[in-house]
């Protein structure tokens, strides 16, 4: 089965000039959605991972289910104001403007293992907040899985230092 047969593009949105990676279809055709979570999960078996974080929305979908192939816990990385603990927050800057993202203080204690994903690799700025998060909380990030990466924009590069980065779909 070729995973990329069930991601749908959406041309001009959110907005005019940008191509979006539907992922809904893959989403909803229960063997597809078996086959990528393997294909994000399998390089990162054996290595000790103990828990998986994801960020808001989409990283909780692909997060969770990865986590429970590892037997590991979730950790989500939200909006601010969406989490009820004490948060560590972080700004970035997006190709339009800027945002923010937040994780409960306790996540994450020193020196656990931990593996990042997301549906998409783009320009790496929220995957890079994200990592940065779990480097200011003390976590050793193990690697990066996402289903798609847009190999034309430079989201590989801002992430290299954050160790391997494993895309199942490239475009």
């Amino acid at each position: 089965m070729d995973l990329a047969d069930h991601i749908r593009d959406i041309s001009d949105w959110p907005k005019a000039g940008v191509v979006f990676k539907d992922i809904t279809p893959l989403l909803k055709d229960p063997a597809a959605l078996a086959m990528a979570v393997e294909q994000m999960t399998n390089p990162f078996r054996g290595q000790g991972v103990q828990v998986v974080v994801g960020a808001e929305s989409r990283g909780f979908i692909f997060g969770t289910a990865v986590a429970q192939a590892l037997s590991a816990g979730f950790i989500p990385i939200r909006k601010p104001g969406k989490l009820p603990a004490p948060t560590r927050s972080i700004s970035y800057e997006l190709e339009y403007g800027s945002d923010a993202l937040e994780v409960h203080q306790d996540a994450i204690a020193k020196a656990q293992r931990v593996l990042m994903v997301d549906d998409l690799l783009a320009t790496g700025g929220t995957m890079k907040a994200c990592c940065d998060l779990v480097s200011g909380l003390g976590g050793e990030i193990v690697g990066i899985t996402v289903l798609i990466e847009l190999t034309f924009l430079p989201g590989r590069e801002k992430l290299r230092p954050y160790g391997d980065i494993h895309a199942v779909i490239q475009v």
